[in-house]
C-alpha cells in the first residue's frame, strides 16, 4: 500500500448521516418551537461540530441560553436515535476489510461528539478501527491537527506515512495543518465543484477508486 494508516472522517465519508442529523435538528427545532430546515440546509451546515450544526439551524437573534437549550434537545434526540436511518455508503466496509488484510492501519477522526463515534464505530464497523476518536472537551476540532496528530503517535508515524479521507472543506484544510496528504471523496455533503474551488488535490468519486489511489505508488 502507498500509505501504512488511513484516517477517515465519519459523517459523509463513510457513514450517510445525513438523514439522523437532520432529523435530530428539526426535532430540537420544533421542541423549541422554531422553523425546521431542509435537509439541503443542514448538509450545508455540517461539517464543524454539532455546535456549529444548531447555531447555523437555529434563528438569528436568539440569546445564548436559547441555543444552549436547543442544542441541549439536539444531544437528547440524536443520543437516542443516531443510527435510525444510518448506514455505511456502499463498498466501505468492503474497503475498510482490504486495508486491513493489507496490514495498514485505519482511524476515524470526526467533528461528531467523541460519544456518538464510539456508538457507530462499533455498531457499523465492530472492531475493524484500530482507532476512532470524535469531539471532546478541551481539544481543538478539526481543522485543527490535535486528534489526527494523537493518532500519529498512537501509531508511532510520521505524516508522511498516513493520509487523511473526507468529504468537506473541512477535512482538507485538517489534512493541510497536519503536514499530510489528504483524497477527497465526493459522494458526501459537499458538491464536487466546491470541493475543487476549496483546494482538493485529489479527489475519488468511489470506494474502489479509492482503494486504487491509496495502492498507487507515489509519484
Amino acid at each position: 500500500m502507498r500509505y501504512k494508516a488511513v484516517i477517515f472522517d465519519l459523517d459523509g465519508t463513510i457513514l450517510d448521516t445525513l438523514e439522523d442529523l437532520t432529523d435530530a435538528t428539526n426535532a430540537a427545532l420544533k421542541q423549541n418551537h422554531y422553523p425546521e430546515r431542509s435537509i439541503d440546509e443542514v448538509r450545508s451546515f455540517v461539517g464543524n461540530g454539532i455546535r456549529l450544526l444548531i447555531e447555523r439551524a437555529v434563528p438569528i437573534g436568539l440569546t445564548a441560553s436559547e441555543v444552549d437549550r436547543v442544542f441541549e434537545d439536539f444531544k437528547t434526540y440524536y443520543g437516542e436515535h443516531c443510527s435510525d436511518k444510518t448506514k455505511p455508503y456502499d463498498g466501505i466496509p468492503e474497503l475498510l476489510q482490504t486495508l486491513k488484510k493489507e496490514g495498514c492501519k485505519i482511524a476515524v477522526v470526526s467533528n461528531k461528539a467523541d460519544r456518538a463515534v464510539q456508538v457507530l464505530c462499533r455498531q457499523y464497523f465492530k472492531d475493524q478501527f484500530d482507532f476512532a476518536v470524535g469531539e471532546r472537551e478541551g481539544i481543538q476540532k478539526k481543522p485543527a491537527p490535535d486528534s489526527v496528530n494523537e493518532t500519529l503517535r498512537i501509531f508511532r508515524l510520521n505524516a508522511g506515512d498516513a493520509v487523511y479521507v473526507g468529504d468537506s472543506e473541512v477535512d482538507i484544510q485538517t489534512a493541510e495543518n497536519a503536514h499530510m496528504d489528504s483524497i477527497i471523496v465526493d459522494w458526501g455533503f459537499r458538491e464536487r465543484a466546491f470541493l475543487v474551488k476549496s483546494g482538493a488535490a485529489c479527489m475519488v468519486s468511489s470506494p474502489t477508486e479509492l482503494l486504487s489511489e491509496l495502492g498507487s505508488e507515489r509519484t
